[in-house]
């Protein structure tokens, strides 16, 4: 159907908006406490297959969530499609998920070194950038030493399956050690180590200058460089005579590959990456180490697609989740803007290749798998999430530069997400997720309107109809939000987290609730307007920022004082990194900056705790002095959202907002400068590189844009 044609019912047919055959929802029915039915958790998949679009449940998972192998401890490397896990006692062991993985699959499960027969000890584990790790052992070698050890062994592991070991001799005269290797592999999918399915390791064969392990699932070969002096298959052992000289350094260097597989070349290393090199600088000294170690991680969790290998995406995060998540890409995608809007141009090309077509309710969605809400609501559709994303990151990708002609190529595909949230909203006023009959969430009316809104601003813009008809649903659905989704009380009142079809709200508060803040760009610098009045943003504001949902690391998933709450629950009271930072953003573009101060100053001290690499969520549990915050066993780090809003936070610190087709830039800092000055060089706006300053009196300052560029009011 072109766009042309008016928007229509899903019977094709043009109806009032609320007519007989599909009633308004009930502005009367009693606010109550309802617990919605729970349904099976969504699985934790280490793969992210093709998603399916959502209406059917998925099938339940193998294994519960809380029964995965712990990785919160581990090391993990990551260079997409390769990935290596490992303990900080720097031996592979097999045990657990240790193991180098290439798209998926253990391809070596153990990699253990001896040295003159003895293990060397684990002094140090630490790493080195997403894609490698360094370990750091000692052996006592000389009988004559010591209580001194007098060899250092090095280990250094990175994610596309080599492992470099040095020996750093301090005795004071040569020495001759025998070191030994000790391989083995089960050739097992992550899936199957997860759920402890995996069977024994296969029996190796010797193989040029190593090993070689063959079945049905694969095959794969490690090499050796120098050859090793003798190879024992049936041991998986391969053994060097090593001779140090005094002070002197040896070094064996073991490369793993999957039979007929090319070396793991990083989508993000080099001239292929869609990031520019930014730096963040200024009075606190952790903005840099922030930046940079979220740059890395997206770095490391790229993926091309097969067929149009130029298109690239993110995948959600390792170990669980190596694969393509569309909500999760899109949302990353957005907040990375300001790196460039190569990453959100690949990204929206390869989804808007999944996009459903033909007749039918679905036409024009972005498919989806279901994703567990906690205990208080059922699953959610991933695919709502993303089809009302789509249309968001265009137009904002647009603002920031997105070259006219790749946005015209991507503008049919956003005009059906925009069609499909008009014929499933059909003439009622709010949208079901997951369609037809599912709750009416509050997030997702909020990412629905901001769809609308920013959408028809597209469609305007390029001159398509479609855009008066999404501003009058969109502020039909204004008009009804507060009435029917605020939960009057003494304190001031709250936002229902959703209403059942039949009208009950379930009342409980979350870190959904910062997706209201979360309105949207549209030209000149403006935001768009969002569903709440300025009073009951005002009141959202100290709800988020009060010690009932701020843990002093970040934003809940669920308020404290609420009765699911669950510090460890990842949508039921763990912090969730995405969602403090949208709402940091939010409360700052707001003017919130109290509540946005206080979010983000706990965010950067978690971001330090965990050596900046923030996982996916964190338990909720309070802040107190001399505390750090414990992480959540099963969470993905790296991880998408997590590592791209790192970048929200600082950069709504600076309140960027381009609008690059009218060669203009709005500049709204947070006037408080929580963190003092803060310099941000080498981001991208109109296709050039662009600088800003904000000093500590929060005047910010434009230090090198686009020729032409103007700065707005």
């Amino acid at each position: 159907m072109p766009l042309s044609a008016p928007f229509s019912a899903p019977d094709g047919n043009r109806r009032p908006r609320h007519g007989p055959s599909e009633p308004r929802l009930s502005r009367g029915a009693p606010p109550a406490a309802s617990r919605m039915p729970g349904g099976t958790p969504a699985p934790v998949p280490p793969h992210v297959d093709r998603p399916q679009a959502c209406p059917a449940p998925l099938p339940a998972a193998p294994r519960r969530v809380a029964d995965l192998p712990p990785a919160h401890t581990a090391l993990i490397c990551v260079a997409l499609p390769g990935l290596v896990i490992s303990t900080d006692q720097g031996q592979l062991t097999g045990q657990g998920l240790e193991g180098f993985y290439r798209a998926g699959r253990r391809v070596l499960s153990r990699c253990e070194v001896r040295v003159a027969g003895r293990e060397p000890l684990p002094v140090q584990a630490r790493m080195v950038a997403a894609d490698r790790a360094r370990f750091v052992g000692t052996v006592h070698a000389s009988p004559d030493a010591g209580p001194d050890p007098d060899v250092v062994v090095e280990r250094v592991r990175f994610a596309d399956g080599t492992e470099r070991i040095t020996l750093h001799s301090a005795a004071p005269r040569p020495l001759r050690l025998p070191m030994e290797v000790s391989l083995g592999t089960d050739l097992a999918e992550l899936g199957e180590i997860a759920s402890g399915s995996t069977g024994p390791e296969l029996p190796a064969t010797v193989h040029d200058s190593g090993l070689r392990w063959s079945c049905q699932k694969g095959d794969c070969a490690v090499t050796a460089a120098p050859p090793p002096t003798d190879a024992l298959a049936s041991a998986g052992l391969l053994r060097w005579e090593l001779e140090l000289p005094p002070g002197g350094t040896r070094s064996v260097e073991l490369r793993l590959r999957p039979d007929g597989a090319a070396p793991v070349r990083a989508v993000g290393h080099g001239a292929a990456s869609p990031f520019v090199q930014a730096r963040a600088t200024g009075d606190d000294p952790r903005v840099q180490p922030l930046l940079d170690t979220c740059v890395e991680d997206l770095r490391a969790l790229l993926l091309r697609d097969p067929a149009h290998p130029s298109d690239i995406q993110l995948a959600a995060g390792a170990p669980w989740r190596c694969g393509p998540a569309p909500a999760e890409s899109l949302a990353a995608a957005r907040m990375t803007l300001p790196l460039g809007t190569r990453l959100a141009a690949g990204t929206l090309r390869i989804l808007a290749r999944t996009q459903i077509g033909g007749p039918g309710l679905r036409s024009g969605m972005i498919p989806g798998p279901r994703r567990d809400a906690g205990a208080h609501l059922p699953p959610g559709c991933t695919g709502t999430e993303a089809t009302l994303l789509f249309p968001v990151l265009l137009a904002e990708a647009w603002r920031w530069g997105l070259p006219e002609r790749e946005t015209e190529e991507l503008l049919p595909a956003a005009e059906h997400c925009l069609r499909w949230l008009r014929t499933t909203v059909g003439d009622g006023v709010y949208l079901p997720d997951p369609q037809p009959t599912g709750p009416l969430r509050c997030e997702t009316q909020a990412q629905a309107h901001r769809a609308a809104v920013v959408g028809a601003d597209l469609l305007d813009a390029y001159g398509r109809p479609g855009g008066a008809e999404l501003r009058e649903w969109a502020e039909e659905l204004r008009d009804a939000f507060c009435e029917d989704f605020w939960i009057e009380d003494r304190s001031g009142g709250r936002p229902a987290a959703a209403r059942t079809r039949d009208g009950r709200l379930v009342p409980h508060l979350g870190a959904g609730a910062a997706h209201l803040l979360d309105t949207g760009l549209l030209g000149c610098g403006t935001l768009a307007p969002g569903l709440l009045d300025k009073a009951r943003t005002e009141q959202l504001a100290r709800l988020l920022g009060g010690p009932a949902m701020d843990s002093g690391w970040g934003l809940r998933g669920l308020a404290a004082r609420e009765a699911a709450y669950n510090p460890f629950g990842h949508r039921a009271g763990a912090v969730r990194v995405h969602e403090t930072a949208v709402a940091v953003a939010g409360l700052a573009a707001a003017g919130y900056e109290k509540e946005a101060g206080g979010l983000l100053g706990g965010m950067l001290a978690a971001a330090e705790a965990f050596g900046y690499r923030l996982p996916e969520m964190f338990a909720g549990e309070p802040r107190t002095e001399g505390s750090a915050p414990l992480p959540h066993p099963a969470a993905c780090r790296p991880a998408a959202t997590a590592a791209a809003a790192g970048v929200l936070l600082l950069t709504a610190l600076v309140g960027i907002r381009p609008d690059a087709p009218a060669g203009t830039v709005t500049l709204c800092p947070v006037r408080s400068a929580p963190l003092g000055e803060i310099v941000l060089t080498g981001l991208r706006l109109a296709g050039a590189p662009f600088s800003v300053r904000v000093g500590r009196l929060g005047l910010a300052m434009v230090e090198e844009a686009a020729d032409g560029l103007q700065l707005g009011a």
